[in-house]
């Protein structure tokens, strides 16, 4: 199923606005789904990790399925890769708005550590795709169900370790432990809660769709190859209210919030490629896919690799507060991007 083609001037209308609405429509999406998981009961890692990762990833998949059922294999493929590089690297920028320890010393736990862990394997799996031969079952990869099983898996590992922990980070005066209360007192009722979560995970959901026909026509009319398209531009259009939350949960001091919601969300954006391997119609998408797209997932496995070292070492005060993990993340992602761009 292939639509045709915007023009190029009203797609990079449609591309700005949805952008703007992914932007601002997200993170006030995320501030309604903080509200309810504390009406709900969820800790402030399952907060982030599942509920607050799959609203802000919605803008995201929905681009991915958009691209995959349009027959744009790597763009859809490139969104979801290069969403999580990014906002991996999102944690590095976040370190720069707490200044009283490193961002990874302070925020150290077995639950953030496991879900790292968790990140680089499900990572792992579309490699295995990726490099034989295809082998599908309904035009949909194996890998693709195993990914769901693995997450499902390890997620429910991670629940377990939060409330049983086997392993907990040395207490030091820039460890921050309990849950943000801030929003306890802005709350709205439950009526009012719920209607407007539905009706901005709608305006994400259809900014999404938008963004993702807006990127096809772009990369046509403009000569730019798929994988630049998606795993910049619309990986970062996408992600922005991941960065937005990220440091506004920092500056109040809501750290393990910060990380959970960036791990976690990664974690579930790793789905897409099952959601993109369902959506697309010529078979296995892994087998429709360039190196680039490859790239994309050995860059994101050393990035959460280095972030993963930050955590474990815990290295408390860097050059003005600034750890030296996160420097490194930066300097990978960017040097990552331009060899995409320019090599």
């Amino acid at each position: 199923m292939t639509a045709q083609p915007w023009s190029l001037v009203p797609s990079l209308v449609a591309f700005a606005l949805a952008a703007v609405a992914i932007g601002l429509g997200g993170v006030k999406l995320t501030a309604r789904a903080e509200h309810i998981a504390r009406a709900t009961g969820l800790g402030e890692l399952l907060t982030g990790a599942v509920l607050i990762g799959a609203v802000t990833s919605l803008a995201g998949l929905i681009t991915t399925i958009t691209a995959a059922a349009s027959g744009h294999a790597s763009l859809a493929v490139s969104n979801s890769l290069g969403g999580i590089a990014a906002q991996t690297t999102f944690l590095a920028m976040a370190d720069l708005a707490y200044r009283r320890a490193n961002l990874e010393h302070a925020a150290a736990s077995e639950a953030n550590l496991l879900q790292g862990n968790l990140l680089i394997t499900l990572l792992a799996l579309p490699l295995l795709a990726m490099a034989k031969p295809n082998v599908a079952v309904l035009d949909i990869h194996p890998v693709s169900i195993f990914l769901v099983a693995a997450y499902l898996f390890g997620m429910r590992l991670i629940d377990k370790a939060q409330e049983e922990p086997m392993w907990r980070p040395r207490v030091t005066g820039e460890t921050l432990e309990g849950e943000d209360k801030q929003l306890a007192d802005s709350a709205p009722g439950p009526v009012a809660m719920w209607v407007g979560f539905l009706a901005l995970a709608g305006l994400v959901a259809g900014s999404g769709w938008i963004l993702a026909r807006a990127a096809i026509s772009i990369s046509i009319h403009a000569g730019v190859a798929e994988t630049v398209i998606g795993g910049v531009l619309t990986a970062i259009t996408t992600s922005l209210p991941e960065l937005v939350v990220a440091i506004a949960a920092v500056r109040r001091g809501a750290l393990v919030l910060a990380v959970g919601d960036i791990l976690g969300g990664n974690t579930f954006d790793v789905l897409f490629l099952s959601a993109a391997d369902l959506a697309y119609q010529d078979g296995s998408i892994y087998t429709a896919i360039s190196d680039n797209e490859i790239f994309w997932v050995a860059l994101t496995i050393v990035l959460v690799g280095v972030l993963l070292l930050g955590l474990l070492r815990r290295e408390k005060h860097g050059v003005a507060n600034i750890g030296f993990e996160s420097v490194l993340v930066l300097a990978i992602y960017l040097v990552g991007v331009l060899t995409l761009v320019f090599a």
